[in-house]
């Protein structure tokens, strides 16, 4: 491996500037009128990686956006490796809150980052991190020490649900075969403190309607009579929540797991400081489920949160309206042993039942996807352990994730692959916000760790 670090090391400019360039490709998924940005984007994934080396790169369209394939076949009875990533984004919004154009990267300090973080949206999530991956691919491939075979699979559609990959794993089941399925979509503790995600809370979105009268009403005229949608959705929400923010749609926690009290104070040995991260976000205190410490909180217990919520007059200045609709898009992070379908079939049943009959509502199911726990006693945990362990100088810890990806579920149940997350980003990197940004130091460190996990599972493979 002497060779591949020392060629990271003589090539780390160029590989920024490389991610530089992608990053300013609007490539944002959930908005339409983006989607020759998408396809563009796809364009320059398929182009890098026949670059770092693949010898067979295809663009396959979808329903919706495309997925970029690439593989390197370097001996069919070695193992290999099925790297997938993402190449669409967030959208950016609000705009005026970014410090600096999101499609515009530029590199600045900060606390966290002194020797600097790349600030554009889809930085950490995901191109940062899986061109991560090309890099890496790039670098085994031109000093000859690839272990095993590789493939890549990078779709456009990760931020609106991945509602094709399902499809075009079905039908390419045997294009995508492989022995692991390898992820750089998550974090570590920090750039010190290297950890391995090994559960991910799974997602119900939904978006609720609620509708009074056939038009918007003058509120001195009908008001304090005619029920309010925005009143009436406010009181809604509100009640799905008691005063110990624990959650009070009937079922909702019949599946929950039930995490064992060594393994919570196990998870509670991370390194983690409460004022520290009052601090960062700028709140006087935290507001989360009772009897449960925010790593706790954010890992292993479910939520409801509302993500938008909009209706009537939202204009400059004032205008005394009672609206006649008002409108929520809603996610509930799942935990183990909880499914998607479900949970938005008893929020549906449950939302709908609690309307006064002044309103008519309407909850409409957008995307879900299923949590994993992954295991930590195979050859596939071991060798990230050991990649981790050598470019860190430290063990990594084990840690369980508050965020979904719900291919990782799909990936095990169609194509009988366990996936290993092992990603470099922050939590404090400020994904889906504005001025989202990536360490450069991660980025390289990312880079360097995983050629030594392709060593190490081919060696543990073998």
């Amino acid at each position: 491996m002497e060779n591949t670090i020392q060629y990271i090391k003589t090539n780390k400019d160029r590989f920024l500037n490389e991610l530089l360039d992608l990053l300013k490709i609007p490539s944002i998924s959930a908005d339409a009128k983006y989607n020759g940005e998408v396809a563009r984007m796809a364009e320059a994934t398929a182009e890098g990686l026949t670059k770092a080396g693949c010898h067979r790169v295809e663009i396959f369209p979808t329903k919706g956006h495309p997925i970029v394939y690439g593989e390197f076949t370097k001996d069919a009875s070695l193992p290999t490796v099925l790297v997938y990533g993402h190449y669409d984004v967030q959208p950016p919004d609000p705009i005026d809150l970014w410090e600096s154009p999101p499609f515009e990267p530029v590199i600045k300090k900060t606390e966290i980052h002194p020797n600097g973080a790349i600030f554009a949206r889809g930085s950490c999530d995901d191109k940062g991190q899986f061109y991560m991956h090309v890099k890496a691919f790039e670098a085994m491939v031109a000093t000859g020490d690839i272990p095993c075979n590789v493939k890549f699979m990078i779709e456009g559609e990760e931020e609106v649900g991945s509602a094709n990959l399902g499809e075009f794993c079905n039908q390419n089941k045997e294009l995508l075969a492989s022995d692991v399925i390898l992820i750089s979509d998550t974090s570590i503790i920090d750039i010190d403190t290297p950890s391995i995600t090994v559960g991910l809370r799974g997602l119900s979105y939904v978006e609720i309607e609620v509708e009074g009268p056939n038009r918007d009403l003058h509120s001195g005229v009908y008001g304090g009579a005619v029920g309010n949608p925005c009143n009436i959705l406010c009181e809604m929400i509100a009640s799905l929540k008691d005063e110990n923010n624990h959650i009070t749609i009937p079922g909702f926690y019949d599946d929950v797991e039930i995490v064992s009290l060594e393994e919570r104070a196990a998870m509670n040995k991370a390194p983690f400081n409460l004022e520290n991260y009052k601090k960062d976000l700028k709140v006087n205190d935290i507001h989360g489920e009772k009897g449960y410490t925010v790593l706790e909180q954010t890992s292993i217990r479910p939520t409801v949160e509302v993500n938008g919520i909009w209706g009537g007059y939202i204009g400059e200045g004032a205008k005394t309206v009672l609206p006649s609709k008002a409108f929520a898009k809603l996610s509930m992070r799942l935990v183990p042993n909880q499914s998607s379908d479900k949970i938005t079939e008893i929020f549906q049943k449950h939302f709908t039942s609690i309307a006064p009959p002044s309103v008519k509502v309407t909850v409409k199911p957008h995307h879900g996807g299923e949590p994993v726990v992954t295991p930590t006693d195979t050859i596939e945990y071991q060798a990230a352990h050991k990649a981790m362990q050598k470019t860190f100088g430290k063990d990594p810890i084990p840690m369980r994730g508050g965020g979904s990806i719900p291919i990782v579920a799909l990936f095990e149940k169609v194509l009988g692959v366990k996936s290993v997350l092992m990603g470099f980003g922050l939590d404090s990197d400020d994904l889906h916000s504005p001025n989202e940004h990536y360490g450069i130091d991660n980025y390289y460190k990312g880079i360097e760790t995983i050629p030594y996990y392709f060593k190490y599972y081919s060696e543990l493979k073998q």
